[in-house]
C-alpha cells in the first residue's frame, strides 16, 4: 500500500531541482518549492510550484509555511525535504513539532550538530578510525599565539559553516588555500573581525586536483539501516569564492571498502536520512580523507539519480510505502555535469577521463539536472542557458 502524499521542498538552486526531477521522473507529481529569492534554476519551472520569501530560512517563517501547507493537504503526506543546511537544520529542531500529517525524514538535532561541527566530526572519525587530514583547531581566544604541527600549502575553514555565512566580510570565502602562516593569520583576522565566533579548522592541503575527489551519498531508512550508497569520482569542480568546491562533473564508481567504512559509522550511530560525504585521495599515503558530512542529499544529488537510485524514490519506499525498504542499487556508469561539455572537457586535464565522459556521452549515459523535456518552456530554456554560460566566463577567470 502507498498512502498519497505531495513533496514539500525547501531551497532554490541546483539540490531542489534535481530532488523535483527525481519526483516527477518516478511519480510524475510536481514538487511544492519555497526558496528566499525569485530567482534562480526553481524560476519558470513546470515541475515545480515555486514561491518566494525572503525569511523562509527563519524558524517563525519557515514554522507557519509548513503548517499552512500541511493544512492545505490535510488528507495527504508531506514529505519535508530540506535542500540547504539551514532548511535541513530547521527540519531536524522542530520534527517533533510539526503537524501529524507532516514527516521530516532527519536525525534528532544533537546528533545534527555534532556532525556538521568539523572538529566534533573529525572526533567522530578518530573513533571509527575513517582518515581525515592532518588538522590544526584554531579557537579565537588563541589570538596570534599559536604554533601549526605541519607545513603549509594550508586549507582554512570554518567548523561552523552556518555561523560562519551568518556573518559576512568583503572577499568571504568558502573555504581557503595559503601558503605561510602569516596568510592564515590574515584569514584568521577576516573571520573573527566579522563576528563568527566558533572555532576554525586549518588543515594540510592534500596535493592533487579536482580528480583526486570522491562524493559519497547514502540513505538510511528510519531504523538506521544502510539502504543506498553511490561513490561519485569527481573530475571537475567550480572554483568562485562562494561556489570552490561545488561539483560541476563526477562518474560514478565503485570502491566497497571505502563505502563499508563509511557504512559502518552511520549505523552505528543510528543515522536516518540522506548523508553526503566530501573525499579526497591523498596520494602520499595512498589513503581516502573526508573532509565533512551534510546531513542531506548533496547539490549534485542527480548523479544518484542518474546512477539508478532514484532519490526520490528513496524517500518514498522508505517513508511512505508500508512494509521493509529494500536496499536500492546505484552502480550503473554514469556522467553527471552542470557545464557546457566544451568547459568539461577543456578543463578536466586528463586524457583517460576525458575518453571515458566521451565513450558514455556516445553511450547516452550523461545527465544534466536542468536539462529535462517536461521542464523546457521558453523562458526557462533562456534561463538554463544563462545560466550554462556563465561558466565560460567564471572557469576562464578562476581557473585559466
Amino acid at each position: 500500500m502507498e498512502k498519497k502524499f505531495v513533496p514539500l521542498l525547501f531551497a532554490g538552486d541546483i539540490n531542489v531541482c534535481s530532488v523535483a526531477r527525481a519526483f516527477h521522473e518516478e511519480y510524475g507529481i510536481i514538487s511544492h518549492v519555497w526558496g528566499k529569492f525569485p530567482t534562480g534554476p526553481c524560476m519558470d519551472s513546470k515541475i515545480m510550484d515555486y514561491h518566494a520569501n525572503e525569511k523562509a530560512d527563519e524558524q517563525e517563517t519557515f514554522m507557519k509555511l509548513v503548517r499552512e501547507f500541511a493544512a492545505e493537504h490535510k488528507d495527504e503526506t508531506v514529505l519535508l525535504i530540506g535542500c540547504g543546511d539551514s532548511y535541513v537544520e530547521l527540519a531536524s529542531a522542530n520534527k517533533d513539532d510539526m503537524p501529524e500529517n507532516v514527516i521530516a525524514p532527519y536525525i534528532n538535532i544533537d546528533l545534527m550538530h555534532d556532525l556538521i561541527h568539523k572538529e566534533k566530526f573529525y572526533d567522530l572519525c578518530e573513533k571509527f578510525e575513517i582518515d581525515y587530514p592532518d588538522t590544526f583547531v584554531y579557537k579565537k581566544e588563541m589570538g596570534q599565539d599559536f604554533k601549526l604541527p605541519f607545513k603549509g600549502p594550508f586549507i582554512i575553514k570554518p567548523s561552523n559553516g552556518i555561523e560562519y555565512w551568518q556573518h559576512p566580510y568583503p572577499g568571504q570565502k568558502k573555504v581557503y588555500k595559503v601558503d605561510t602562516v602569516d596568510d592564515v593569520k590574515s584569514v584568521l583576522s577576516d573571520i573573527y573581525g566579522a563576528g563568527y565566533e566558533d572555532s576554525v579548522i586549518i588543515q594540510n592541503f592534500i596535493p592533487g586536483d579536482d580528480t583526486f575527489m570522491r562524493v559519497l551519498t547514502t540513505y538510511s531508512d528510519q531504523n538506521g539501516d544502510v539502504k543506498m550508497m553511490c561513490l561519485g569520482h569527481v573530475l571537475l569542480e567550480e572554483h568562485t569564492p562562494h561556489g570552490i568546491g561545488n561539483h560541476a562533473v563526477i562518474i560514478t564508481e565503485e570502491n566497497e571498502e571505502l563505502k563499508e567504512k563509511f557504512k559502518a559509522l552511520l549505523e552505528r550511530l543510528a543515522y536516518v536520512g540522506f548523508a553526503n560525504f566530501d573525499i579526497k585521495y591523498d596520494l602520499r599515503d595512498k589513503t581516502f580523507k573526508v573532509f565533512e558530512i551534510n546531513t542531506r542529499q548533496g547539490r549534485s544529488n542527480y548523479y544518484v539519480t542518474g546512477s539508478g537510485a532514484n532519490v526520490a524514490k528513496c524517500f518514498v519506499e522508505d517513508r511512505i510505502k508500508e512494509g521493509p525498504m529494500e536496499y536500492m542499487d546505484a552502480s550503473k556508469k554514469n556522467l553527471w555535469m552542470v557545464v557546457p561539455k566544451k568547459v568539461a572537457f577543456r578543463y578536466v586535464d586528463h586524457l583517460e577521463y576525458r575518453e571515458e565522459m566521451t565513450s558514455l556521452i556516445r553511450e547516452g549515459k550523461v545527465v544534466n539536472p536542468l536539462i529535462y523535456g517536461p521542464d523546457r518552456s521558453f523562458v526557462r530554456r533562456l534561463r538554463i542557458w544563462r545560466n550554462m554560460h556563465r561558466h565560460y566566463r567564471n572557469f576562464k577567470i578562476y581557473m585559466p
